[in-house]
């Protein structure tokens, strides 16, 4: 099967751990998306894509947003006309839509770059994933394992 290999960006939290970062292409844009292995499902951030979907497209879900900090978080689904990753391109890909403004203010305040989201299990898993910290590398399988 074949693989891509996509390069991953190590930021530091001033110490306070670190986030992988992960180049994606959304709405025929680059952004920096957080590589989330305990995130079950990608999630994007509502004010971003508010601005490229309609918000009469985004679909309320009854699904609580746990992991945030919080489980009373209203959620969202929108289905993406597609998210690239390295050659790895994903058609009609459905994604959580959540408000992430608490991340994108504590990564102005660290002077850190911008992010759309988090890069979740939902990839990871079906595409294989290996991630490497020593060559901050992601590779994923264009073929899907499920």
């Amino acid at each position: 099967m074949k693989r891509t290999t996509v390069p991953l960006e190590l930021i530091n939290l001033q110490d306070d751990g670190f986030h992988l970062l992960v180049e994606v292409v959304v709405f025929g844009k680059k952004f920096n998306a957080v590589l989330d292995t305990g995130a079950s499902k990608t999630v994007l951030d509502k004010s971003i894509v508010e601005h490229h979907i309609p918000t009469n497209e985004l679909l309320l879900s009854d699904k609580l947003s746990t992991g945030l900090g919080t489980n009373t978080m209203e959620s969202h689904t929108a289905v993406l006309p597609y998210l690239k990753i390295g050659r790895l391109r994903l058609e009609a890909f459905e994604v959580a839509v959540l408000d992430l403004s608490m991340i994108s203010t504590a990564y102005e305040r660290l002077d850190l770059p911008p992010v759309i989201g988090v890069l979740g299990g939902d990839i990871l898993q079906s595409r294989g994933a290996t991630i490497s910290y020593e060559k901050l590398t992601l590779k994923l399988f264009l073929n899907s394992l499920l």
